[in-house]
């Protein structure tokens, strides 16, 4: 079984990942903040993953540490559930459009860490639930540096703060979801390794 248990605890949060790459899809999500767990949400329905999220932070103070923390406690996960990578796709791709928004992530789950992810040239609207794009940023920073993969998200279209989020994180997931499908058999790298 491709899964992974991860728990994350600092000063400022505690968090608690269990993620199964090939389901059930399902499982409790609970931060204690309404719209990452919505977010968390679209996460696992369309990854199609088994996706369980506990976690508590310091949100009196902003939700930037606990959005952060999730996003690195994530990474942890999808690194142990992929374990060497023999026989894994690696590439994924995938568009997402709600309404009036079009978002583009494309990800290689390559060993290297990299994001491509500029806030500043996006033209979104205020927040959604108490976060924004840049909180957006912080979420994908902690899962690709910790996760190991090089991630580009990109919006195509769109203003609308929940519009443009949701958008990223359901890209997000059908991107994850084709990547980590068993396709083969070897390490998908000439190096012989990710």
């Amino acid at each position: 079984m491709r899964e992974a248990l991860v728990e994350r605890a600092t000063a400022e949060t505690w968090v608690k990942v269990r993620l199964g790459l090939d389901g059930p899809v399902g499982g409790e999500v609970a931060t204690g903040l309404p719209f990452l767990d919505h977010m968390l949400l679209q996460l696992q329905r369309h990854g199609r993953f088994l996706l369980e999220v506990s976690a508590k932070g310091d949100l009196e103070v902003d939700v930037h540490h606990l959005v952060e923390d999730v996003g690195i406690t994530l990474g942890l996960a999808l690194k142990e559930a992929l374990g060497e990578g023999r026989g894994l796709e690696r590439y994924g791709e995938a568009y997402a459009p709600m309404d009036e928004t079009l978002v583009l992530c494309v990800l290689d789950l390559s060993g290297r860490p990299h994001l491509e992810f500029r806030p500043e040239d996006w033209p979104v609207e205020g927040a959604a639930g108490g976060m924004n794009h840049y909180h957006l940023r912080e979420f994908l920073r902690g899962l690709a540096n910790h996760g190991r993969l090089t991630l580009h998200l990109r919006l195509l279209s769109g203003r609308e703060a929940h519009h443009v989020l949701e958008a990223s994180f359901k890209a997000l997931a059908r991107a994850l979801h084709r990547a980590t499908r068993l396709t083969g058999e070897g390490l998908p790298s000439t190096k012989g390794v990710l």
